[in-house]
């Protein structure tokens, strides 16, 4: 009997998104250290945090995704645990279900795994290919726009708190937000089904967390792109953002798809969003910032946007208005 027993591995797969032809799926392989979403207390849910960042990765691991029609795709993690498949693949549209979604199932195949494995080794994953009846899509940071996160608060206190002493299902949405974005999702015919893309500063550590907490709350299933923890903290003059650079991906990923794009006014969401609507005129249909109550930040906000008339904006201050608005304009019935 072994008094160490280590811990099963697994492999999450995060929802990401493809084309007919691109096939494109990001995850991580890792010790399970089953952590419980629901969990209440502080000290449980300090652990619960502790686990989401000290994980015990599978580094150079051989993984293989199989597809529904039994075509296999293979990739190694890397020295992080973390995998990215991007290649061309034809036909997915044809497996994909009415909303989109393709369905496909991620294992270890590589012969120096010999460790307890869950589900049998079968772990399920999602590939997000807009459909024909999707009029526009969707892309909303989550952070202060959908989940208050106190993003604008003194040295970022507020994050901290609720990021490690709160569970995902005590975390309560902006009021509305969650209609709001069901009613994008369906559209203006209410049986549309246009992509939403959900874009974060957050760490891949929170995915799941956050994927919980959308679930929860009945926010319509989408990506959730992160960024790398190992990132979080560095700022290189000239680099844009992950969050910029994902937006731009989805972009040229779906040339002849436009999009409505959701922030807050706390961060760089402006700022991000403005240079994206300049650089691709053609593509962006509106733009929806959540007020947040700090002075200067609107100030700011609403100077940058005081002569711009290109496309609508709207500064947001209740989910009501936001709907108003988007009914206004055609996006929703």
């Amino acid at each position: 009997m072994s008094w160490f027993k280590k811990d099963p591995l697994q492999i999450v797969i995060f929802q990401s998104y493809g084309t007919d032809t691109h096939f494109y799926m990001r995850g991580r392989a890792f010790e399970d250290e089953t952590i419980n979403l629901e969990q209440k207390g502080l000290f449980g849910l300090f652990i619960n945090s502790w686990k989401r960042f000290e994980t015990d990765e599978i580094k150079y691991a051989e993984l293989k995704i199989t597809l529904p029609n039994s075509t296999v795709l293979k990739t190694t993690t890397n020295d992080h645990g973390y995998f990215k498949i991007d290649q061309k693949v034809d036909g997915l549209n044809a497996l994909a279900n009415q909303e989109g979604w393709l369905h496909v199932e991620v294992s270890f195949s590589g012969v120096n795994i010999k460790r307890n494995i869950q589900n049998e080794n079968r772990f399920p994953g999602e590939l997000l290919i807009p459909c024909s009846k999707a009029d526009f899509g969707i892309i909303s940071d989550i952070d202060d726009t959908i989940l208050h996160t106190g993003v604008v608060s003194t040295l970022k206190w507020r994050v901290l708190i609720n990021s490690i002493f709160k569970s995902a299902t005590s975390r309560i949405p902006l009021e509305g937000a969650a209609e709001f974005y069901q009613k994008l999702h369906r559209g203006y015919s209410g049986e549309n089904a246009n992509p939403i893309f959900y874009v974060s500063h957050s760490p891949w550590n929170l995915y799941r967390y956050l994927d919980f907490f959308l679930k929860q709350n009945n926010f319509p299933k989408g990506p959730i792109l992160l960024r790398s923890f190992k990132d979080i903290f560095k700022k290189t003059s000239g680099d844009q953002p992950q969050k910029h650079i994902e937006i731009i991906n989805i972009l040229k990923t779906y040339p002849k798809l436009k999009f409505i794009l959701i922030g807050d006014a706390g961060e760089c969401d402006a700022d991000i969003y403005l240079d994206v609507a300049n650089n691709y005129p053609t593509q962006v249909m509106a733009i929806y910032l959540r007020s947040v109550k700090h002075k200067k930040k609107m100030q700011r906000v609403k100077s940058l946007f005081k002569d711009y008339n290109q496309i609508p904006v709207l500064l947001v201050n209740s989910s009501k208005n936001a709907i108003k608005h988007a009914r206004q304009h055609g996006f929703i019935a």
